[in-house]
């Protein structure tokens, strides 16, 4: 940061690759799952910084309009102020200074985790520029036609006081009552039992409906009934959308606090009564309980149906209820006057990019749910009735109607233009609503670069080199609040696709399976896990079960495994620094060097078609595996010295050849350690970091050498598994005895499996007396012992294995007879499976026979 190194400038000589960040809410702080989401974000944008392309990655903010404001309005609360006491000036302010002294907390947290983010480009949708460009497409669609203004049932959230679209709505079951309350027939001693969930909204009832085909009730059409307390008339009517095996097979019907209702109600030319306040009490049109809470007023009315005998029982049901997504407080259907943005035609071309694969999702199964919300979309309310936001550029005129402007000249310069009269600024009231959040950052890959293309419709130099964006890595929960939203954006104003690649990333869950989250208290403080195990080991932990849209079962082990890495590759580093070197032609290690040159390359194309396929997850797991188990267990045993003696130099250059291209493989998954590390390894300029580094580039490898290095691991991994079972001292030196058609492989790896297993001699031979025998492939290896072998136990361990071995033998064999998997499969899969078999059958064979020998 110091030297501006995760800065970004356009440059026709390089390949940009660029990503904007999924703007964090001003309210927000670090939680598990900005972790995640901003170190993938973090791995990709350094590895192609060393890719030698122009990393660019925006940060910013959202203003976040539902929360942000409950934020100020609670504070506000807490010195003693109350909103409406406020004008919108006043309370503007407050919102900015809360902005301006909490808005970028969760930015330098993000510093913390490593976040190598463009800083100088950081971005808020509120900016003074973003803010004009978001003003600058209201104007523009309500000039296509594609905005409208009208009276439409819509989600009401009663403590944030304002309307919210569709996809602003979390359903949850929760348990309720089916209440079955007596509608008496007018004039006559009959009643109709009718069941509902909200008693409170009967004042409100203007008919009770029936089903055309209903012939309990067929008697009933075209008389009215009388709803119970205040005894008022409504008609009953027919319409085929009531359900007759659902309760009683009769409705009342609500227009103002029921969607189905209301259509009802248009199909019929019902009135319509809303008995509710904004803020979700009982209104002066209830005529009873006026004031009251709408579940207390459930609560009451239930109990004066009761008193007047007119409720005949209460059933507990489980009802699917809808809660504003930001408050949490239980939706409210409401007519209200709102603005609409009209979405079945501005949704097709971001419908099909996703389908033809123009925008690949990943996982790709996210694509049938995409799919579907776009062909099910219905009209987005975009307005909100809050302070804090971008304010909705429609000016009333005094009778009324309404010009759409991008500031106060303009809509003065409309009014005239299109009305008759001489009107004034002084003449015009602005509209009180503010814009939906994600009206604003639906534009964000454009408008971080290029806010002014929205008024010019021309490209600035950032637009044109970095937009489309590659890669964009969020979560599956905001997939149509903003990423379907962007790539509609995209299109409409660029003709292009926003970004190549959307990452859906899991939602990280508890070991009991909860979503995290400080409601819960289940969720840990990410900066006290950087404190406890270092940044490093935090973002590998995170990444350690983290698959491409599955949830993450978090377990802090996962990040206390993370640090132990950290530590296994400082004290890898160690090691390595303190051999002294002795200057010899020849190196005694080429055999090692070979093999895990040969091993770096084949990890190196595993990385490369993880990345490919956006499991980074898996491609983490090849690093760790790679430095852990290749070059600490297995190379750096191999080649170090004894101990206090000298190395010579072509090793210890080598080694460290190779240490550094493992940091570099390593870096965009743990940059700190990695970049501490390069720059001990040697004295490096500034421009020589390890994150400006090459990314090391994929060559041949020699499959048959790692192949046979494997089989001498399994070797050497037996003889010491033999050593472990029988309490015998590592420095107890064995003698080997090989039964092999191939003795050739153990002469080149002689001096490996005499170092690593301790073997003082190894001969080529059969039947030892008094030994202990295993198999590895179709070899079966002697270990004589001076004890006296307890037979009965080896028999056992060997037809344990033989057990194990003749159950993996059946399930190759299977695999192997399964048509499907043999003509589907690629061929090198197929010949793997079938070389599995021919190793499995001579193990078999190897096996028996030792267990005849030993009688």
């Amino acid at each position: 940061m110091d030297h501006g190194m995760f800065h970004s400038e356009p440059d026709a000589n390089k390949e940009p690759y660029s990503i904007v960040i999924p703007p964090p809410n001003v309210t927000g702080v670090l939680h598990m799952g900005h972790m995640l989401n901003n170190t993938i974000q973090d791995i990709l944008i350094r590895k192609a910084r060393m890719e030698g392309k122009n990393a660019c990655w925006v940060p910013g903010t959202d203003h976040a309009s539902i929360a942000t404001e409950a934020k100020v309005v609670a504070m506000l609360k807490e010195q003693g102020i109350e909103k409406k006491s406020l004008t919108r000036e006043s309370f503007l302010t407050h919102a900015w200074e809360w902005k301006e002294k909490y808005g970028g907390i969760i930015l330098e947290q993000l510093k913390k985790l490593g976040a190598s983010c463009d800083w100088e480009r950081t971005r808020f949708t509120m900016d003074k520029d973003l803010s004009e460009a978001v003003v600058n497409v209201f104007v523009d669609l309500h000039k296509k036609g594609k905005i409208y203004r009208g009276i439409r049932m819509v989600n009401w959230d009663p403590k944030g006081r304002t309307a919210l679209s569709d996809d602003e709505v979390i359903f949850k079951e929760i348990p309720s009552k089916l209440y079955y309350i007596k509608y008496q027939i007018e004039g006559e001693d009959e009643y109709l039992t009718i069941a509902t969930t909200r008693p409170e909204t009967i004042m409100a009832d203007v008919a009770i409906c029936i089903h055309p085909e209903d012939t309990r009730f067929s008697h009933l059409k075209g008389k009215k009934a009388l709803i119970p307390l205040i005894n008022k008339a409504i008609p009953i009517i027919e319409d085929d959308y009531v359900d007759m095996e659902f309760g009683t097979g009769c409705l009342k019907i609500t227009p103002a606090h029921d969607i189905n209702d209301y259509e009802i109600g248009i199909r019929h030319q019902l009135e319509v009564i809303d008995i509710l306040s904004d803020d979700g009490t009982l209104n002066e049109k209830a005529q009873l309980l006026v004031g009251e809470d709408r579940f207390i007023a459930r609560k009451k009315i239930a109990k004066l149906l009761k008193e007047a005998e007119q409720l005949e029982k209460e059933e507990a049901y489980t009802s699917n209820v809808g809660h504003s997504e930001r408050t949490d407080a239980v939706i409210e259907p409401k007519l209200s006057m709102q603005w609409f943005m009209a979405m079945e035609q501005i949704t097709q071309p971001a419908l099909k990019a996703v389908m033809d694969d123009s925008v690949k999702l990943f996982p790709p199964k996210f694509k049938n749910m995409y799919k579907s919300w776009m062909e099910n979309v219905r009209d987005w309310c975009i307005s909100r009735q809050l302070w804090w936001g971008h304010r909705i550029p429609a000016f009333y005129l005094p009778n009324g109607e309404y010009v759409v402007a991008a500031s106060i000249e303009e809509a003065v310069i409309l009014a005239n233009e299109n009305h008759e009269g001489n009107f004034t600024a002084a003449d015009l009231r602005q509209d009180e609503d503010v814009l939906d959040t994600w009206f604003s950052s639906w534009l964000w890959p454009i408008s971080v670069f290029d806010p002014e293309f929205f008024k010019t419709g021309k490209k600035n130099e950032d637009l044109a080199y970095y937009y489309p964006t590659n890669d964009l890595v969020t979560a599956p929960e905001i997939l149509f609040f903003w990423v379907a939203r962007m790539i509609i954006a995209g299109y409409e104003y660029t003709g292009e696709k926003p970004f190549q690649n959307v990452y859906l990333t899991g939602i990280v869950r508890d070991k009991l399976g909860r979503k995290m989250s400080k409601s819960l208290g289940n969720s840990p403080d990410p900066l006290a896990l950087i404190e406890q195990y270092g940044a490093d080991g935090v973002r590998t932990g995170m990444l350690f079960s983290s698959p491409a849209g599955n949830d993450l079962p978090y377990d802090e082990k996962l990040v206390e495994q993370g640090r132990n890495f950290s530590n296994k590759i400082w004290n890898a580093y160690r090691l390595i620094e303190g051999w002294e070197v002795i200057e010899k032609d020849e190196s005694t290690n080429q055999t090692a060097i070979d093999w895990f040159e040969n091993r770096f390359n084949q990890s190196l194309t595993e990385i490369a078609d993880h990345f490919d396929k956006f499991r980074i997850s898996d491609a983490l797991m090849s690093v760790y595996k790679l430095i852990w188990d290749d070059f600490c267990s297995w190379y750096l045993e191999m080649v170090k010295p004894e101990y206090q003696a000298p190395i010579d130099k072509k090793t210890k250059d080598k080694t460290i050849v190779l240490f550094e291209n493992l940091m570099k493989v390593l870096h965009p998954f743990m940059p700190f350690i990695t970049e501490e590390l390069w720059q001990q390894l040697g004295k490096r300029e500034t421009s020589e970091a390890l994150m400006l580094s090459e990314w090391p580039k994929s060559g041949s490898f020699d499959i048959e050498i790692i192949e046979e290095a494997s089989k001498i691991f399994e070797i050497v991994s037996q003889i010491r598994n033999v050593r472990a079972s029988k309490g015998i001292s590592p420095k107890e030196a064995f003698e080997l005895t090989i039964h092999t058609n191939d003795p050739k492989l153990y002469t080149k790896y002689e001096a490996i499996i005499s170092k690593l297993a301790n073997i003082s001699t190894i001969q080529f031979g059969e039947n030892v007396a008094n030994a202990v025998s295993f198999v590895v492939k179709s070899d079966e290896f002697f270990i004589p012992l001076n004890e006296k072998i307890d037979l009965e136990q080896e028999r056992e361990n060997l037809q344990k294995e033989l057990d194990y071995t003749l159950g993996f033998l059946k399930a190759v064999s299977k695999k192997l007879q399964n048509d499907k998997f043999v003509n589907h499969a690629p061929e090198a899969v197929v010949a793997r499976e079938k070389q599995k078999m021919e190793d499995a059958i001579s193990k078999v064979k190897a096996l028996e026979d030792n267990i005849k020998k030993l009688g």
